[in-house]
């Protein structure tokens, strides 16, 4: 059985189910579903119309991985939109906004105080670290580590797939180092490395890694004069 305190506030047809683990004064929208061994902290807002706690599953073409932490977890202060759909195995700091319709896959770790913005996309085994910003319909790739005070403008787009499927390849997202930021419409291709407090321009294509604190823009992305 679920555990639910009094100064829980449920909107209508709200499912929970067994071994779930509410703290205080959390706030949960209508027919939002909570799964199984979901733990939700204290003082976190969960929207209308979500899913979270969702068990991963795959066809015989995905790839079939175990997450390193069985159940979800969503830590206190978070605020969460409505229409959010987050998998188990994924850990969510403390504080950290999500915006409406968004989805958050498994093995995902984002620290306190981020933002995921409406309708962005984290795929599977992504870091994220503290006071990132991740703006609307950004798709962050699976493999993907974003450090701290990290700047994703509005669909910006990532790859983790060297060789798009042709032929066997560890699959590794971009590394955005500290501070960087990534202008809108971007898009960042398999395993490179983007260097601390370096800004990469709206709609640039970047190919190859990019030292720390310069300014790079165009396709292929290069370095410019700031």
């Amino acid at each position: 059985m679920s555990s639910i305190p009094k100064s829980t506030h449920l909107g209508h047809h709200v499912v929970i189910e067994d071994g779930v683990s509410i703290g205080e004064n959390v706030v949960i929208g209508h027919h939002t579903v909570i799964l199984q061994g979901t733990q939700i902290g204290e003082h976190v807002t969960i929207g209308s119309n979500c899913v979270v706690g969702i068990q991963p599953a795959a066809n015989e073409k995905m790839r079939k991985e175990s997450p390193t932490e069985r159940n979800l977890i969503i830590g206190a202060g978070t605020k969460i939109g409505h229409l959010v759909s987050i998998y188990a195995g994924s850990t969510i700091g403390r504080n950290v906004f999500i915006g409406d319709h968004a989805s958050i896959r498994e093995n995902v770790h984002i620290e306190e105080a981020s933002v995921i913005g409406r309708a962005a996309i984290i795929e599977l085994n992504t870091t994220i670290g503290k006071n990132c910003t991740i703006q609307t319909q950004a798709y962050v790739t699976g493999d993907t580590t974003l450090e701290d005070n990290v700047f994703i403008g509005p669909c910006v787009s990532m790859s983790n797939d060297k060789y798009m499927g042709a032929q066997a390849y560890t699959l590794k997202g971009p590394c955005i180092k500290q501070g960087a930021k990534i202008g809108n419409n971007a898009s960042l291709l398999p395993g490179i490395t983007i260097g601390s407090n370096t800004i990469v321009g709206a709609g640039a294509v970047v190919t190859k890694d990019v030292d720390t604190n310069i300014i790079v823009a165009g396709v292929p992305a290069k370095e410019i004069d700031a």
